[in-house]
Formats: C-alpha cells, sequence, structure tokens
C-alpha cells in the first residue's frame, strides 16, 4: 500500500511539469500572414515612390525652363558701341575743322553779305580784288575739307567692315533671344552711323558745290561792277 501511496504522490507533483512543458511560451507562437493587408502596403509604396518620381520629372522640367530663360535673357558678350562712337566722333571732329567758312548760320550770313553779296558800281579795285580772294580760299577749303570727311570716311569703311563680320558672327551664335536682339540692335546701330557719314560726306561735298557755284555768280557779278567802271557808267 505505501509504494502506491508513494507512487501517486510523485505522480500528483509532476502533473504541474508536465503541464507546463506542453503549454508553448508566448513567443513561439505562428505569426498568421494576411494577404490582403500586404497587398495594400505594396499598392501603397508604389503609389509613394510614383508620386516621388513625378515629383523629380517636375523638378527637371522646372530646372530646364530656368536653364532656358537664362539663355533667353543671357547678354550678348561683343558690343561695338565704343567703337562706334568713336568713328562719330571722328566724322563730327572733321565737320568741325572746317575752314573759312564754317557749318553756320550766322557765319554763312555774314559771308554772303560781304564776299558774296551785290557789290556797289562804286567799288574800288582793291575791294573787288579782295573779295574775290576771300571766295577763293573759302571755296578752295571747302573741296579740301570735303576731301578730308571723304577720306575719313574710306578710312571708317575696314572698321565698319570688321565690326559688321563680328556682329553677324555674334547673332548667329546667340543662345538666347536677348543675344540675338542685341546683335540685331548694334547692326542697326552701326547702319546708322554710316548712313550719318555718308550725309556728312554729302553736306561737306554740297557745300564745296554751293561755295563754288556761289562764287562764280559773285564773280560774275564783280566783273560787271569792273565793266561799268571802265564803261564810266559806275559813280565816283
Amino acid at each position: 500500500m505505501i509504494p502506491s501511496r508513494r507512487r501517486m504522490a510523485a505522480a500528483l507533483l509532476c502533473a504541474p511539469i508536465a503541464i507546463a512543458l506542453a503549454t508553448p511560451p508566448a513567443q513561439a507562437r505562428i505569426v498568421v500572414f494576411d494577404p490582403t493587408n500586404y497587398v495594400q502596403n505594396v499598392l501603397q509604396a508604389a503609389r509613394a515612390l510614383q508620386t516621388i518620381n513625378n515629383q523629380i520629372a517636375s523638378l527637371q522640367n522646372e530646372a530646364q525652363l530656368l536653364i532656358g530663360q537664362a539663355k533667353t535673357l543671357a547678354s550678348l558678350p561683343y558690343s561695338t558701341l565704343a567703337t562706334l562712337q568713336a568713328q562719330v566722333d571722328r566724322t563730327r571732329q572733321l565737320l568741325g575743322q572746317a575752314q573759312a567758312l564754317a557749318y553756320d548760320v550766322a557765319s554763312i550770313q555774314q559771308a554772303f553779305t560781304t564776299n558774296y553779296g551785290a557789290v556797289s558800281l562804286s567799288a574800288s579795285d582793291a575791294t573787288l580784288t579782295a573779295r574775290a580772294d576771300a571766295r577763293w580760299t573759302t571755296a578752295m577749303a571747302g573741296f579740301q575739307d570735303a576731301l578730308k570727311l571723304q577720306a575719313g570716311v574710306v578710312e571708317g569703311l575696314g572698321a565698319s567692315r570688321d565690326q559688321l563680320t563680328a556682329l553677324v558672327d555674334a547673332s548667329q551664335g546667340a543662345v538666347g533671344g536677348l543675344q540675338a536682339a542685341q546683335a540685331g540692335n548694334q547692326l542697326l546701330a552701326l547702319q546708322s552711323q554710316m548712313l550719318a557719314d555718308l550725309i556728312a560726306l554729302a553736306a561737306a561735298q554740297g557745300r564745296a558745290q554751293a561755295l563754288e557755284a556761289a562764287d562764280q555768280a559773285a564773280a560774275r557779278a564783280d566783273a560787271k561792277a569792273r565793266f561799268s567802271k571802265f564803261m564810266g557808267t559806275g559813280s565816283q
């Protein structure tokens, strides 16, 4: 009887241990896979990645747009302003060196009153000779001025040609609208400068021709006065 009781007691003592061993721990439990939740997570990640790609593409487009605007607003590195101003100043200086009779209304009026106007029939030979000498000097100076200005314009043709070539090259190599517009403006300025030279040259040549024609007209008037004195019709 005693051994049976001992075995029963031992069995009772070992029962909780066996139950404890038979129960798995919480960390050893199997995780259940949810396909629906997995698919939703993958779709969310894909959408987020697509959004990021769209933002990157938008930033790239904006960067290209800014680069294009920078090219459009880029200033032309070549300028002919200083050269054009120097040529204009040279022409003005040549015009300002006009001899004997300047390009001035008051001085022209005074000269025509003195040397080119009507002469009195009582004028002395010395007066008529002085008038003729003054007109001849003025006419020669006018022709000389015209020749000097013509030489200056011809000398400037080489520089104008070089500027024209440089501006055309700059226009063809322009990277934006602003550079092309600036090259076009400088081409117009070059044309204006060349036109100004032609106008100045025409004015100088016209001045010389007008002085010659006025000298011829005054010479006829002086000859008439001399003839009248010779014939005795002049007043004493």
